[in-house]
């Protein structure tokens, strides 16, 4: 047996790395071109303290050709240094670009666990041990290159794999080889995932989307000459093919949608900044984030969302010192929610601040305006004054707040995603800001009722079920509310909604319907089942119409009206206040 050959290389004990070298670690943000820096500028100030010994350009951030942005940073470095300068000089060199790179610095002699934490950081790259273990400074290249030499010398019965090699002649610990060999795992595993996925241009998925809803419409129509005809083998043709098609959107939408976790994270950053600024410390929890909605729907909340958390940590969670004078814990908590519910998605930031001032938000309205000092609000009525335009009960103004803008343009945009946002409040103990938004916007499943010889469409997902009027009516009359099993249930007639003229139908039907915690009937004169719907937007004519939320075309070519649910609950509320203000009134 050939005798085993003996490296002169020596290191300290297993529980540290023996280089007398400082390890810097740097990946730069995207953002730093853009802010004016130039990485390099700060590598060769490294030189004005000491000796740069190794520098490794890490490229692995850089996207193909085609998917790069000239204004975007990609390069990271790491850097073997030798200095007799300390910790805090080096790091100063870097004071301003901290906020937008990422900086691992190990002084010499570092322990193994922190050569392992910095291995578990890096960014996923594909190297081999050796590669790692050179770009975390524990092995120079000189050493690797002897250790890979010895290991090609081995003959096949003897040779072993590098990580054996190195813990056997005391290079490094057994515990830093197994981190970078399961970093090796996780790479692997990571490409083999990257593999098997197709980027897509957004546009792309867009335009697929636009042709399965034109696929729809033009299988409804087929649909509809199938029944006409009266032959059965037709009829049983055309709802095979209407099946496919349904699978086929359901997939095509499945395409578009993602998952709301990747905007969450945005906001450790945002809560980070903030937190600075206002001299508080807040900790951000995120939970159902890996909840999936549309894609154009994330790319729209972004903005309404970073007001909101801006706005909860600098009105609603109080400094340390007022916290623990309330009994409360000096650190503030905010949190961020998303969850399904009934076809829609609702998204929640929550806060353990203090709550809002009922009064103090009422006596703001009174002075604006707003509503009259007889008015009768309900608390969640109260809370929503805050989102009317220019209304604000900050005392002063500040970066962050105070000028009345921004809570009126959350509801705005919200509300132009075809969602709803409201708010609740316990003095004292802290808010949620609740934000409901459709899962899509382009193609929902609905169920068609009938008023007069108008066609109208009700999202599918908010109907609970369909009964006969007079059964459950305590009068013929023009009641507002239906007794429906002890529950009471308001109701309204969209004949009467609508301005139909002519005589009402003697057997008239309600569509309950549920939005959130509030349920009520949509009285119509028939049902047609349901209806898969293509929702094309409404012209500037309907701006003001909040019970409409577009158009579908029918297999027939005629048109038919998509019922906003929300809009109109919230339309019917608001007439029904402004009947009981004038009634108190005379």
């Amino acid at each position: 047996m050939p005798a085993v050959h003996q490296f002169t290389l020596e290191r300290e004990q297993n529980d540290v790395v023996g280089t007398d070298h400082w390890h810097i670690s740097l990946r730069f943000g995207p953002e730093v071109f853009r802010n004016g820096m130039d990485p390099f500028s700060f590598v060769r100030c490294l030189s004005n303290l000491g000796n740069i010994v190794q520098l490794v350009t890490v490229i692995d951030a850089i996207p193909a050709a085609e998917d790069m942005d000239p204004e975007s940073c990609y390069l990271g470095f790491e850097i073997s240094f030798s200095s007799n300068a300390d910790k805090l000089a080096i790091e100063s060199i870097f004071n301003f670009v901290l906020s937008d790179c990422t900086i691992h610095l190990l002084p010499p002699y570092s322990k193994v666990s922190e050569y392992q934490q910095l291995i578990a950081d890096l960014s996923e790259q594909d190297m081999r041990l050796g590669e790692i273990l050179v770009k975390c400074g524990t092995l120079t290249p000189k050493e690797l290159e002897k250790i890979l030499n010895f290991q090609a010398e081995q003959s096949d019965e003897l040779q072993q794999p590098i990580g054996e090699v190195l813990i056997e002649h005391r290079l490094v610990s057994a515990p830093l080889v197994a981190t970078a060999l399961e970093k090796q795992q996780q790479i692997k595993d990571h490409k083999k995932t990257e593999s098997s996925l197709i980027r897509v241009d957004a546009e792309k998925l867009d335009e697929l989307i636009n042709l399965v809803g034109e696929l729809i419409i033009a299988g409804a129509g087929t649909s509809l000459i199938a029944q006409r005809a009266n032959m059965a083998d037709l009829v049983e043709s055309t709802a095979t093919l209407s099946r496919l098609v349904e699978e086929v959107r359901d997939s095509a939408l499945a395409l578009r949608m993602v998952q709301i976790g990747g905007t969450f994270n945005r906001f450790q950053r945002v809560v980070r900044d903030v937190s600075k600024e206002l001299g508080k410390d807040v900790d951000l929890v995120i939970s159902g984030g890996d909840t999936e909605l549309d894609k154009i729907v994330v790319e729209k909340i972004g903005d309404p969302l970073t007001h909101l958390v801006r706005n909860s940590m600098d009105h609603g969670i109080e400094t340390a010192e007022l916290r623990i004078a309330r009994g409360k814990p000096a650190k503030g908590t905010l949190k961020l929610n998303a969850y399904h519910d009934a076809g829609s998605i609702v998204i929640e930031v929550i806060d353990d601040g203090g709550g809002l001032n009922k009064e103090k938000i009422l006596s703001k309205a009174i002075e604006r305006g707003l509503v009259s000092e007889s008015a009768n609000l309900s608390d969640k009525e109260i809370y929503n004054l805050i989102f009317e335009a220019g209304f604000s009960t900050a005392d002063t103004v500040s970066n962050l707040s105070g000028r009345g803008v921004g809570m009126d343009v959350v509801r705005r945009n919200i509300q132009a995603l075809r969602g709803t946002v409201d708010l609740d409040s316990v003095e004292g103990q802290g808010s949620t800001v609740r934000i409901r938004l459709p899962l899509t916007l382009a193609i929902i499943d609905g169920f068609m009722v009938g008023v007069g010889n108008c066609a109208y469409v009700i999202p599918l997902d908010m109907v609970v079920e369909c009964i006969e009027l007079r059964a459950w009516a305590d009068d013929e009359g023009d009641g507002q509310y239906l007794n429906l099993r002890g529950e009471v249930l308001p109701y309204r007639r969209l004949r009467d909604h609508f301005a139909f003229e002519g005589d009402r139908v003697q057997r008239e039907n309600v569509v309950v319907v549920r939005y959130g915690e509030h349920k009520a009937g949509l009285v119509v004169d028939k049902l047609m089942g349901e209806f898969q719907t293509v929702i094309k937007p409404l012209g500037q004519l309907f701006k003001g119409e909040k019970s409409i939320g577009g158009f579908t075309i029918l297999g027939s070519g005629e048109v038919a009206l998509i019922v906003d649910v929300p809009g109109l609950m919230s339309q019917v509320e608001q007439e029904r206040e402004v009947g009981k203000m004038r009634s108190i009134a005379n």
